[in-house]
């Protein structure tokens, strides 16, 4: 009965908003006869600021460590997905110092060694595994972090080091492993005698294969030793070495090089790293892969003129690490990046896997010159922290750096629920917002799936029934009442990640394979591998409703670096989804059984009739054959009209590719529009309420459209350089939230004004916006973050009002609240400049400003020790700053908070104590918090 009150009250405001957009919009046309219309940027739509939601529970992969060595409580952490970190006070406390740069995958982070004000990045992991993004070079800052200037090297895609001369700052080399997805690029070896200003080229191999590693020796830096690297991926194929892979050494600066080949194998090599002995320079080490049998721990100690191999160690996927370290405390003890790190004390003759009490996959370590039992370790749960060798460790969860593939959201009351799935760490479920004026800490996070975290899916009907997957089709069921978790995978006959258990035929699934409840019934699930699954009792059985769907090309047959590999190239599809899989899949919520099915080879297949019969399209006007179908979103407007997003960048293609079919696929036309180059698109959404007004998702930003795709504007407020890899509106709220690979969830709170940000009330000059409902409730001012437990910030409390001015104004401006009655309840400061705003009323009336009733306000509110000290720890986790809860403190007594009903909001001019109206007003509700 609950829900189907609160779906009419939802049905009721989404009719009103529509309605008082469709006013706002004929009076501006009326208003803006003769005047040239004005243009959605993305400066004016900052304003509409994003709001972070973390969570900091699970922070994301770490790819570099570079510590101050001049002040060792300063730490710069490059994180594979999210920028740079620096934290002043040993992780107490971290601020992201990259956030406005053209990339935000990071490979590696160094500092100068005699300025380590001066911070270099390398951007484009350094890592071939299916989820990396790509860089754009190389970036330098001189004042420790605060501003950057790209400094070349913009087609390097992906930097594995940068090193410096000890004995001349401005000479450095940088090591570049090229483009994971294409040839050519800026790939090799190259050195700057001018600190960076210009870069030459040292040792190039071929457009095919870069350098991975590089080590100088620091008795004389003229010697450098370098490992070259040939690899590709593509979807569904990924070769991870060939013939022009090796060793080289230089003994003149690069001028001239050697290939160190006595006692390395003669086979096809792969990823090798490389390390030099902190004690015995003479002493080279090298963990290389190889094909076939001959992988291993390879150690020299004559300078790299002669080889041994001391043990076949080779790590579980060299792909995505490997990397090794010299323990400068202990001679000929070496530490290698893997699954769980290993460590030898004997120069390799032995291995074995350390059992630190971390997460796994590990990719980055420092050590403490002062120090043999201070390490830090980077991985993919994020960073952590031992003072005692190892015994015991510190995790930094206070890091809102999580990578995100998918996003859902349920109808929770009273406030909706955000649940994704992350990479490797599984998949979560937190509220978008708390009565604790606090915010969202991280023990308001659940987990409810482990693994790869990839698509969740709640029961729209019931918010305890949450799907959950992890990586090749794993799907979970959880009952959140009972704490009852059940696999419900299809029972299939084989395919990647299960064994074969029925008579069907089998099939392959993806990494993240797509899985949708039925928008016509809460109890019916699609979910599409090679073929596509129904179920029509929540998972507990399936039926195929296809044949393979795919274009079951043998991916053996496809030339890759111009030849076909056989089966012994070096990790040939090593942990790679096998091509032929189900990547996007949607169903008309207009039309019952309109289901459509989009392929990572190319495809968009469609069935009319629920799954009986299918129709494929393989071509689309503009896009290459193969292209991958990354969404697919069907119309809620329209029965006939559905969109699709293909990315296209694992061929090394970053163009923006996004169609619109309105006769259910037959023809297709671009609504691309103006999206930038280099961004490849995920996702797309379409406003429940107006049909032209679209978000996209690509790998560097979120972007709104206005006019269905003819003209795209960036949303900037409050958000880095990210991809946003998925997106949902939460129909209800009218929130849009936000799935990014690398800084957590963000949620644009009530975009309700964009439905009528067109340009003719842009022309006018004043407009006054609409708005949702407002909650009313009493925040808990008592339920504090403890240290270590971060909070993201709720949004504000009361009613937001979103207004724009088309110049400065003249005199002041004041929002004037009143109630259904028409008395003025409350009176507030608007805006005082040109733009778009955002203005919150507390819903509270005029406060009683006689000097007793102020005198006991600050009593009431002063802070003892305790609680001082309590907001201290509070700010160290992301929780309310001392200062603020002071000045809270100092403030004026507010007033009592109003009574839920109907209220009118007027955007006006003040002058000489007359107020001249600029825009319609706007009727909103106040409403009790529902639940509580």
């Amino acid at each position: 009965m609950n829900s189907v009150r609160r779906s009419k009250q939802t049905s009721r405001m989404v009719h009103d908003s529509m309605l008082l957009c469709l006013t706002l919009v004929v009076a501006a046309q009326s208003l803006a006869l003769g005047a040239a219309p004005n243009e959605l940027t993305a400066d004016l739509l900052r304003a509409l600021e994003l709001r972070s939601l973390g969570p900091a529970l699970s922070p994301g992969r770490i790819a570099d460590i570079a510590v101050d060595p001049t002040n060792r409580s300063t730490w710069y952490v490059a994180a594979a997905s999210s920028g740079l970190w620096k934290t002043t006070n040993r992780g107490t406390t971290w601020t992201p110092i990259f956030d406005e740069g053209g990339s935000y995958s990071l490979g590696c982070v160094a500092l100068d060694p005699r300025d380590p004000n001066v911070v270099w990045l390398g951007t484009g992991e350094n890592q071939s595994l299916r989820s990396v993004s790509f860089g754009d070079g190389i970036y330098k800052s001189t004042d420790a972090g605060q501003t950057w200037e790209h400094k070349g090297l913009p087609n390097s895609e992906h930097i594995a080091k940068i090193l410096f001369d000890p004995r001349d700052a401005q000479v450095m080399y940088v090591a570049s492993q090229g483009p994971l997805w294409a040839p050519g690029g800026d790939r090799g070896l190259y050195k700057s005698t001018d600190g960076g200003e210009s870069w030459k080229p040292v040792l190039q191999i071929s457009e095919n294969t870069g350098i991975t590693d590089v080590v100088l020796d620091p008795r004389d830096p003229d010697v450098i030793y370098a490992a070259s690297y040939q690899r590709r991926r593509h979807v569904g194929i990924c070769i991870g070495g060939g013939p022009e892979a090796g060793i080289f050494k230089s003994t003149d600066a690069g001028a001239t090089w050697t290939e160190l080949t006595e006692g390395i194998p003669t086979v096809d090599l792969g990823r090798i790293a490389l390390a030099l002995s902190p004690q015995n320079p003479d002493i080279v080490y090298a963990l290389v892969v190889a094909a076939g049998d001959e992988s291993g721990f390879f150690r020299s100690a004559d300078r790299g003129a002669t080889w041994v191999r001391r043990n076949n160690y080779r790590v579980v996927d060299p792909q995505f690490y490997g990397e090794i370290y010299a323990d400068p405390h202990h001679f000929e003890r070496i530490y290698a990046m893997d699954v769980t790190i290993h460590v030898t004390d004997d120069g390799g003759e032995t291995f074995e896997r350390v059992r630190w009490q971390m997460h796994v996959d590990n990719h980055a370590m420092t050590f403490d010159p002062t120090d043999r039992d201070h390490l830090l370790v980077g991985n993919d749960g994020g960073l952590y922290e031992t003072y005692d060798g190892g015994r015991t460790w510190r995790h930094f969860t206070n890091l809102p750096s999580t990578q995100y593939y998918r996003v859902a959201v349920d109808n929770s009351e009273p406030f909706y629920h955000v649940y994704g799935g992350s990479q490797d760490n599984g998949s979560h479920g937190g509220p978008s917002r708390t009565i604790h004026r606090v915010g969202i800490r991280t023990s308001d996070w659940i987990s409810v799936g482990g693994g790869d975290g990839m698509q969740p899916r709640i029961d729209p009907t019931d918010p305890s029934i949450v799907y959950s997957m992890s990586q090749y089709g794993a799907i979970t069921r959880l009952d959140k009442r009972t704490g009852e978790s059940r696999g419900i995978r299809p029972r299939t006959g084989g395919g990647r990640g299960q064994s074969s258990d029925s008579n069907e035929p089998g099939v392959r699934w993806n990494w993240d394979t797509p899985l949708i409840i039925s928008p016509h019934a809460s109890s019916r699930l699609y979910f599409a591998g090679s073929r596509l699954f129904r179920s029509d009792d929540r998972g507990d059985n399936w039926e195929p409703v296809s044949d393979d769907l795919t274009r079951q090309i043998d991916s053996d047959t496809i030339p890759v670096m111009g030849r076909l590999w056989d089966a012994n190239a070096v990790t040939k599809n090593l942990f790679t989804t096998e091509l032929g899989v189900g990547t996007a899949l949607s169903e008309s919520p207009l039309v019952e059984g309109l289901l459509y099915v989009g392929t990572d080879d190319g495809l968009v297949q469609v069935s009319e009739d629920g799954g009986k019969n299918w129709r494929k399209v393989e071509r689309f006007p503009g896009v290459p054959e193969m292209a991958y179908v990354s969404d697919l979103f069907a119309s809620q407007h329209d029965a006939d009209t559905v969109y699709v997003a293909f990315n296209h960048f694992k061929s090394g293609d970053f163009t923006p590719y996004l169609l619109k079919s309105t006769d259910r696929g037959r023809n297709w036309t671009s609504v691309a529009g103006n999206l930038p180059e280099r961004h490849p698109v995920w996702c797309i959404v379409e406003d429940p309420v107006n049909e032209r007004l679209l978000f996209a998702g690509t790998e560097y930003g979120l972007f709104v459209t206005t006019d269905g795709g003819e003209r795209w504007v960036q949303l900037r407020g409050g958000v880095p350089t990210i991809a946003f890899r998925d997106l949902e509106i939460q129909t209800r709220e009218t929130d849009l939230v936000c799935a990014t690979f690398g800084r957590g969830f963000y949620i644009l709170d009530d975009y309700t004004p964009l439905r009528c940000l067109t340009r003719e009330t842009l022309a006018q000059s004043a407009a006054l916006f609409p708005l949702r409902h407002a909650y009313l409730y009493h925040e808990l001012s008592y339920m504090r973050a403890a240290f270590g437990n971060y909070a993201a910030p709720n949004p504000p409390f009361g009613a937001t009002f979103t207004c724009f001015l088309r110049d400065d104004p003249t005199s002041r401006v004041v929002l004037t609240i009143a109630d259904a009655d028409g008395n003025q309840v409350r009176q507030i400061d608007g805006p005082r400049a040109a733009g778009l705003h955002r203005v919150t009323w507390d819903l509270r009336g005029e406060a009683d400003n006689s000097p007793e009733a102020q005198r006991a306000y600050e009593e009431e509110m002063e802070m003892s020790e305790e609680e001082e000290a309590e907001a201290e720890q509070a700010q160290a986790s992301g929780g309310e700053p001392r200062r603020a809860r002071q000045a809270r403190s100092r403030r004026r007594r507010p007033g009592p908070l109003v009574e839920p009903g109907r209220y009118t909001v007027t955007l006006s001019l003040s002058a000489d104590g007359t107020l001249t109206p600029l825009a319609e007003p706007q009727t909103f509700d106040v409403v009790p918090l529902p639940g509580l």
